[in-house]
């Protein structure tokens, strides 16, 4: 199995703990645009608790990458996604919470 097959894996198995419905073809797209960061012990996970990496998020992927440049959108996105994935899950895997972002943002076309 290769790197990104993992990566799908694991974030398939989160998405099924939290009973978030998945696309697959979806989740594969998110997981390739987001590169060689998925595959590191560090750059897997999002902490959702330090206001940089969050910014980060925010100017980076929903803003560059998905084209949302309304901040009261993109702060409501990462909201949804913490919350979905669960506030105290230390564990957020950011290939699961980018798709969560994708889908509450209904930017799927991206990825088309």
């Amino acid at each position: 199995m290769s790197k990104l097959d993992d990566a799908i894996e694991a974030a398939k198995k989160q998405m099924k703990a939290q009973k978030i419905p998945c696309n697959e073809d979806l989740l594969r797209s998110v997981a390739k645009g987001l590169g060689p960061s998925i595959y590191t012990s560090d750059g897997k996970l999002v902490a959702a608790r330090d206001a940089k990496e969050v910014n980060t998020i925010k100017k980076n992927f929903i803003g560059k990458k998905l084209g949302e440049t309304d901040e009261n959108k993109q702060d409501a996105a990462i909201a949804h996604a913490i919350e979905k994935i669960g506030p105290s899950n230390r564990q957020k895997l950011r290939t699961v919470f980018c798709y969560i972002i994708v889908k509450k943002l209904k930017k799927e076309s991206v990825y088309a």
